[in-house]
């Protein structure tokens, strides 16, 4: 039956061959495919999916414009675009921002060679689940030499009224030689509090000499159990700036990996997550370095609230032939609990011998002497330990290199410590 649901979904959404027949294999090898190994987390108990592919009927929730700037930008609730909006001179250079099935109206060819390349869809049970079943859809596609200079926006909302799996899948594909600004925010939205799962895939290609600023702030409600994967492959040349906010409420497991194929390809990954309550956030960062001379770094830190649990784990893999590579990585959380839990692993593997690697980590709590100054000087405890988090993350925020994501992520920081 569910096999029918799947092939019903594509023939009703007039999908090409290969992608109804990529939704099959996928389909067929979920049950011999393992889940994807997130240490210190255990997943076999969560809620990451139950089998069926729907689409919103009707919207509950609808997002005020009334705010929102003219940059390019497309604003999805459930599986519907309720806007897209792109100014004329970048479609006049080709630039497409829209859902999946308007995109494949298009370019076709360019989907057909770029999709599921930086996501295999064999890689785990997890991977096939989100190709099988995937029902909302986004692609932006900026083609070679294009420099966009607006920042582009994608809004995903996920409809808290509703109990239709939030199974996400975005493409974006920066031709040779471009360079685009891209943030991307996956939020809930209304009150609801029914119990869905989320599978989002988003992956990244950074074709030859291409330049990706990637940011995103991560909002998903309590309700909400995610599996969240961001891919990025890089040509030789590119650079992906990854700038990440994991600020759900919900528990959360989470991969973010480059894959650095390119000579002199470039990967500096940023990542803040807040987890309260009796939240568990496990996070993978990992970059794999195979081109020569190509250049990995992760930032993470994490600040650990109440009874939430916070685990990263930084994984750094130079190939053997990657001469003259590049591999850093530092994870830092910081507990405000007794009973919070965390963990921060750094994995390095070496395969070559021409390299520099080097990892950081460590968990503790607030300085009692820090504390004890602040509240000397007449602050409540508080405020004090808001400073403290906003210091602490604030050494991580101060790398992102666009100013409104910075500031956005402060202000979405504050929403959620002012609700403790």
């Amino acid at each position: 039956m569910t096999k029918e649901q799947i092939q019903n979904f594509s023939l009703e959404h007039a999908e090409p061959a290969w992608l109804s027949d990529l939704r099959q294999s996928a389909f067929e090898q979920i049950d011999r495919l393992e889940l994807p190994v997130i240490e210190r987390v255990k997943l076999h108990r969560w809620n990451l999916g139950d089998g069926t592919i729907a689409e919103n009927e009707g919207l509950a929730n609808v997002p005020d414009f009334t705010a929102l700037d003219n940059n390019p930008k497309l604003v999805q609730v459930g599986t519907q675009t309720v806007l897209e909006q792109l100014p004329a001179d970048l479609v006049e250079q080709g630039v497409v921002f829209t859902d999946l099935y308007s995109a494949l109206e298009v370019i076709p060819e360019v989907i057909k060679k770029y999709f599921g390349t930086a996501l295999k869809i064999d890689e785990d049970k997890l991977a096939a689940y989100n190709a099988a079943y995937f029902n909302a859809t986004a692609v932006l596609y900026v083609p070679d030499n294009v420099v966009v200079e607006q920042p582009i926006e994608g809004l995903y909302y996920q409809d808290a009224t509703s109990s239709v799996p939030f199974n996400k899948r975005v493409l974006i594909i920066a031709g040779k030689n471009s360079q685009i600004n891209y943030l991307e925010r996956f939020e809930s939205l209304g009150n609801g509090e029914l119990e869905v799962s989320a599978n989002i895939t988003v992956e990244v290609l950074a074709l030859e000499g291409s330049q990706v600023k990637f940011s995103a702030i991560d909002r998903l409600g309590k309700h909400v159990t995610t599996y969240m994967s961001r891919r990025g492959r890089l040509s030789k040349d590119a650079s992906i700036d990854w700038a990440l906010g994991v600020m759900n409420q919900g528990n959360v497991v989470a991969d973010f990996d480059s894959d650095l194929m390119g000579n002199g390809s470039h990967a500096d990954l940023k990542v803040v997550a807040l987890s309260s309550g009796c939240q568990i956030q496990g996070i993978d960062s990992r970059v794999t370095n195979y081109g020569q001379h190509s250049v990995g770094h992760i930032l993470q830190h994490g600040v650990i609230l109440e009874r939430g649990t916070l685990t990263f784990n930084g994984i750094g893999h130079i190939i053997r032939g990657a001469k003259g590579a590049d591999a850093q990585q530092e994870s830092r959380v910081l507990m405000l609990s007794d009973k919070a839990r965390s963990d921060a692993n750094p994995i390095l593997l070496i395969d070559e011998n021409e390299v520099t690697a080097g990892h950081a980590a460590s968990i503790g709590q607030v300085d009692p002497e820090d504390m004890y100054y602040l509240m000397s000087r007449g602050l409540d405890r508080a405020t004090a330990e808001r400073l403290v988090i906003r210091g602490f993350l604030g050494s991580v925020i101060t790398e992102i290199p666009v100013k409104e994501v910075r500031d956005e992520m402060v202000q979405v920081i504050e929403d959620q410590l002012s609700k403790r």
